[in-house]
């Protein structure tokens, strides 16, 4: 029973984390329904492009199968390296990218008319960060809790199609979540990789406070490489 109790909480945890950023596509998807694009094919869509993210991520899975669980653990660090990077290094740049994404994919549903196939385009397109977060999850999951956290992700993706059609009706309450709902995401995130790891006994708590120090020092590194190398793009430009 515990270990049920577990997979839902972890299950529902890992689903926020990963499709935050599908309210707001979803929330647009909805206000575009007319004639030929309806309800039942964003639903239908996503629920498409989320099982073939979720087929994706059983990989890890599989590997859970052959080797040892604490060395599957290590795969944790991965949503902890996540997180922390959202945390440290605001995502100025790419919302902008994930703006002008959402107007292009706008576009394309008005041009093309899409069906349930374009909805699940969309879906696996924005669903790069749920396969690098399920594979760990799944690679630690015994097969029952595996079937409870896909049911509970199955759950979810109609409770999301359903908040998102609600907050077509209510365009404050999207501009809110979309404004500060990434906020708490990296916690999640962090969150999430943390219990893995210690879940697996993978690594110590001393040892994996050091890696999560080292593992901001690495991203704090690799921001400032990023921002050196695009001031000396836009001097050459210049």
């Amino acid at each position: 029973m515990n270990e049920l109790i577990t997979a839902f909480s972890t299950g529902i945890a890992a689903f926020t984390a990963t499709n935050l950023d599908d309210l707001v596509i979803l929330t647009l998807l909805f206000s575009q329904v007319n004639a030929t694009f309806r309800h039942r094919h964003i639903v239908i869509g996503q629920y498409l492009g989320f099982c073939t993210l979720v087929i994706a991520s059983l990989v890890g899975f599989l590997g859970g199968l052959v080797l040892p669980s604490h060395w599957i653990g290590l795969l944790g660090l991965v949503p902890i390296t996540i997180g922390l990077n959202r945390l440290l290094n605001p995502e100025t740049d790419s919302q902008s990218e994930s703006q002008a994404e959402l107007s292009s994919y706008s576009c394309l549903v008005s041009f093309l008319s899409p069906q349930a196939c374009s909805v699940a385009a969309i879906t696996i397109a924005n669903g790069s960060d749920n396969v690098s977060i399920y594979m760990p999850l799944f690679a630690n999951s015994t097969p029952s809790s595996l079937l409870a956290i896909v049911a509970v992700f199955l759950v979810l993706v109609g409770v999301w199609c359903y908040v998102t059609y609600k907050l077509t009706c209510q365009p404050a309450i999207s501009n809110l979540l979309t404004r500060y709902g990434n906020g708490f995401v990296p916690f999640v995130l962090i969150g999430l990789g943390v219990f893995i790891i210690l879940d697996s006994a993978s690594l110590t708590p001393i040892a994996l406070t050091a890696s999560c120090l080292c593992l901001t020092g690495l991203v704090k590194l690799y921001a400032m490489n990023g921002q050196v190398a695009t001031s000396s793009s836009v001097e050459i430009r210049g």
